[in-house]
């Protein structure tokens, strides 16, 4: 049996893309017991999970950038692999170490993040010169790790994660309201709103029925986004309906029922609401950033990032080209299908074990 001590942080609070992928991936490796057990732990106080075991980031994170102790054995007894599912990985006494880096969005656009992200190059680096393995969701972004970290790409694995939604059972809430445009995520400047709202105004301008729905827990872009919405037409603002922090069931509904999911976003290591939407058998507008083209595929109507004009142009015809928006919709269940929690979790647990045999 293999014992793996599994980071569950990223499940404390609202529901980010890393708490999706936390979720799925511990819910995925419970079905491959005996051969492999599963320990969890927390890089905080708050909040603690069902069987976690807390420990406080900040003092740690700040300890461990200098010296590799306390070991996560203290915490979780003996392990044979640690996996940091959030850009940061304990040192151990001798398991294999593994980190999720699942963008480089704190080394492209450190303007965009938080002061916490902003330590994760840093604690990534650190990382990889003790010996520890990458896991990333695209092959986009192992690449711009490889070129940013001059890591051996022996080190970088890429494992793609499944659709968050794909393990809950259909959603049976009705819609009877006007038709919308979705955009779902969390209120922060990598995911730009201020562009989409700049667009909805257009589209609002040839459609007097569609709305934009607005969905996701206010962040560090909430400010701007405000300003942005606060300077529309009055006319244009009463058709924007704002969702702040939506419980799964509420998300799947309003993915269900959108008309077209926007995913403006300037830049993405995954991407997993398109994905979400697609399975749910509805079009995709997406920005051509990032990893986006390689995890959307020939599945989206793809549009150049931060120009309002492009995405208001590719969400109309979307809206009024019937034959077209059937097209996306047999091309994005066919590309969703692709990504499930089974197929991610059994790619993981076999690089657990690879991990493993390499470090004895």
């Amino acid at each position: 049996m293999l014992r793996v001590a599994i980071d569950t942080t990223p499940l404390i609070g609202p529901r980010t893309g890393i708490g999706q992928f936390t979720a799925g991936l511990v819910s995925g490796l419970r079905r491959h017991r005996p051969a492999i057990e599963t320990v969890t732990f927390e890089l905080t106080w708050r909040g603690r999970t069902a069987g976690s075991r807390p420990f406080p980031a900040r003092p740690m994170r700040a300890v461990w950038r200098h010296i590799d102790r306390p070991s996560i054995e203290w915490w979780t007894g003996p392990i044979d692999v640690v996996h940091g599912t959030n850009y940061v990985v304990p040192p151990t006494r001798g398991a294999a170490r593994l980190v999720s880096v699942h963008d480089l969005t704190a080394v492209h656009f450190p303007d965009l993040c938080t002061d916490d992200t902003r330590e994760y190059p840093g604690l990534v680096k650190r990382a990889l010169r003790s010996g520890a393995h990458v896991h990333c969701d695209s092959q986009f972004v192992a690449d711009e790790l490889l070129a940013w970290s001059g890591c051996d790409p022996l080190v970088v694995h890429v494992v793609p994660p499944g659709i968050p939604s794909a393990d809950r059972p259909p959603t049976n809430l009705a819609h009877d309201g006007p038709p919308y445009i979705l955009v779902l995520g969390t209120i922060e400047p990598r995911k730009d709103h201020v562009t989409m709202l700049g667009a909805f105004a257009a589209v609002a301008g040839h459609d007097a029925e569609i709305n934009l729905v607005v969905a996701g827990a206010d962040g560090w872009g909430t400010a701007a986004y405000e300003d942005a919405l606060n300077a529309l037409r009055p006319e244009v603002r009463r058709r924007i309906i704002r969702r702040a922090n939506v419980d799964d069931a509420e998300r799947d509904a309003l993915v269900a029922h959108a008309r077209a999911l926007a995913y403006p976003s300037v830049y993405e290591g995954f991407g997993f609401p398109p994905l979400e939407a697609m399975a749910a058998g509805v079009p995709v507008v997406a920005a051509r950033a990032g990893s986006l083209p390689e995890v959307l595929g020939d599945a989206a109507a793809f549009v150049d990032v931060g120009d309002a004009e492009d995405l208001a142009s590719a969400l109309l015809r979307v809206l009024t080209d019937e034959e077209w928006r059937a097209e996306l919709v047999v091309r994005g269940t066919r590309q969703a299908a692709r990504f499930t929690w089974d197929r991610c979790a059994a790619e993981m647990v076999d690089l657990y074990g690879a991990l493993d045999r390499g470090h004895r």
